[in-house]
């Protein structure tokens, strides 16, 4: 352990979210901020791939 590091210089990352494109599949990783575009081929319709946590849901 370090006394008196400074810590004050570490950049937060947004958490990247995984998407698959549409039209060919590939897996993106995008940003909050990234723009929603497939870096394969262009195309602008990005499916949010599921969570491996598990969610439950309470029926009534």
């Amino acid at each position: 352990m370090l006394i008196g590091a400074d810590i004050s210089g570490a950049q937060v990352k947004d958490p990247e979210i995984k998407y698959i494109c549409g039209d060919c599949g590939i897996v993106n990783y995008l940003a909050a901020r990234d723009p929603i575009r497939c870096r394969a081929c262009g195309y602008r319709i990005m499916y949010k791939a599921r969570t491996k946590r598990l969610i439950q849901f309470e029926a009534r």
